[in-house]
């Protein structure tokens, strides 16, 4: 039987301000399960709570909350195997999206899949990001 662990952020977490929004929402930012780690989808939201107009910044802020939480699991972008981003308009998002993914994943590509969708939960949102990781413990 495999070991689960979930992960819980400090409450003065800089890059989400608190676990508020996981509580309420009742889900936890990442999973690990058989060597591997589940990261909830992250959205361009800052620790404020405010989104970002710019669809550069508010696509960096998503990557940010990933590069915390893989931080936080003691991994990096080079552990991540799977990649999945949702876009509101992927032809309008796609260059962008790619633009600020390379500045975070530079090599050990994971495995990506572009899914175009027609809204997120706020309707500012334009992109969120799910990912997996494998566990190096």
């Amino acid at each position: 039987m495999s070991k689960i662990e979930r992960l819980r952020l400090p409450d003065d977490d800089a890059t989400f301000g608190s676990n508020r929004i996981f509580d309420l929402f009742q889900y936890s930012p990442a999973v690990t399960a058989n060597g591997l780690v589940f990261i909830a989808g992250q959205i361009g939201l800052r620790a404020d709570g405010s989104i970002p107009e710019d669809p550069k910044e508010q696509i960096d802020v998503a990557f940010k909350r990933i590069e915390a939480v893989l931080n936080h699991m003691d991994l990096d972008f080079t552990d991540v195997v799977e990649l999945v981003s949702y876009h509101v308009d992927v032809g309008a998002q796609l260059a962008t999206f790619r633009e600020v993914k390379e500045r975070y994943i530079r090599s050990d590509f994971p495995a990506w899949t572009i899914l175009g969708i027609a809204a997120l939960a706020r309707p500012e949102l334009i992109v969120e990001i799910k990912v997996v990781a494998a566990s190096r413990k």
